[in-house]
């Protein structure tokens, strides 16, 4: 929910004033979705998102009283919300001035009516994500896998910053869960090979397996060391993380946190894990470059077919088609210092036989693609539908 607090001078008139109030809110909040709270403060920092409305010059002083009640409440970042009528604009820059003198932060919310709305739904949009992510659990099954050397995690920072704790879950205890584990029969899809039909209910005990102890521990993420899997059980968990990511649960592969993180954040924001891939071919001249993975959350596919893992050639991968058009790639490190964001178009999917299974081609700002030649976030980045940038910036 989002709520609207005033300062008004009493100066002004007030007649005046409220009929100009009245009309800007109107314009900024066509569908009504906000609670108007007028000068009682009694439950500021309560909402998704408070808003303070400086609706006149001089009232300065007034936000001056009010800040120490603010700050016993916690709040750490204030939104000042102006129409740039009755010298409003005016006192809020001076109202932010001294906001900044105290150490503390803040942003006055002004322009047109339509920037100023879509603003206050970005913010409002990842102070639910923040609230989300707040008091998560994510399991890390088995270690992250040998080859990510760069791919390390601050369990510390991610508390400290994000309020996400970590749990590391023993490879052993999901052996034993898949050894308990009822299988599945293929679905009837002519199109399946028989290796893919005969791996299929081992998938689907892996699933099974990953789920209990997804509910033991009270997970609400994890990652999978998986390709422990190829050795131990003879198959892959691609399966089981395409359905996880599917039912609102991000997973991650390779026992990769940092991944991980990124897919929860894009979740938190979006709706969707996202899409982990590692790019495949990159053209920094062009921006355009190929992307790929075993594994894709079914819910962000137009149609899916099931294959081989693809470096194992055993188990049972999966061949999705996204759909073309805007998409973000999005990745942070493991101790949150640093992110990637780039906004492109996905212009097209392919299927080589020599390639993890889902392909995806993405063009992007050539700059964009020289990141990953020069300063990559290791090799595994998010790829998530749609122009995300403010959004992803605006939480980190």
């Amino acid at each position: 929910m989002i709520a609207v607090y005033t300062i008004t001078s009493g100066l002004h008139d007030e007649a005046s004033v409220s009929r100009l109030s009245d009309e800007f809110l109107k314009n900024v909040f066509p569908e009504g979705d906000f609670v108007y709270r007028g000068a009682d403060f009694a439950d500021f920092g309560t909402h998704t998102l408070d808003l303070i409305y400086v609706r006149t010059g001089g009232a300065e002083g007034i936000f001056k009283a009010l800040l120490p009640e603010m700050l016993a409440r916690g709040t750490e970042r204030y939104y000042l919300l102006t129409s740039g009528k009755s010298n409003s604009l005016a006192a809020s820059l001076e109202i932010l001035s001294y906001l900044r003198q105290q150490g503390l932060k803040g942003e006055v919310l002004h322009g047109s009516d339509a920037y100023v709305a879509r603003r206050i739904q970005i913010l409002a949009t990842v102070q639910e994500a923040r609230a989300r992510l707040k008091d998560m659990r994510i399991g890390v099954v088995g270690q992250p896998s040998d080859w990510l050397i760069a791919s390390q995690a601050d369990p510390m920072a991610i508390l400290d910053k994000l309020g996400i704790r970590m749990e590391e879950v023993p490879m052993e205890e999901l052996l034993v869960e898949i050894g308990k584990a009822d299988g599945a029969p293929a679905p009837a899809d002519e199109q399946m090979a028989p290796e893919v039909r005969q791996a299929y209910p081992g998938a689907v005990k892996i699933y099974r397996a990953l789920k209990a102890l997804v509910e033991r521990h009270r997970l609400d993420a994890f990652t999978l060391r998986c390709f422990d899997l190829l050795t131990t059980v003879g198959n892959t968990g691609c399966l089981a993380l395409s359905c996880f990511n599917s039912e609102d649960v991000p997973a991650s592969c390779e026992g990769d946190v940092p991944a991980l993180l990124s897919m929860m954040i894009a979740h938190a924001l979006t709706g969707v894990s996202g899409f982990q891939a590692n790019p495949a071919q990159i053209d920094v001249e062009t921006g355009r470059i190929l992307f790929a993975h075993c594994t894709i959350p079914f819910n962000m596919v137009e149609n899916w077919q099931f294959d081989t893992h693809f470096e194992s050639g055993i188990g049972v991968g999966i061949h999705g088609i996204f759909p073309e058009g805007p998409v973000t790639v999005f990745k942070v490190s493991g101790d949150l210092k640093r992110h990637f964001i780039a906004e492109g178009e996905l212009i097209g999917n392919q299927y080589e036989p020599n390639l993890c299974r889902t392909q995806v081609i993405l063009q992007l700002r050539p700059e964009d693609a020289r990141y990953f030649l020069t300063d990559p976030i290791g090799n595994h980045h998010i790829i998530v539908p749609g122009r995300c940038r403010e959004l992803f910036e605006e939480l980190l």
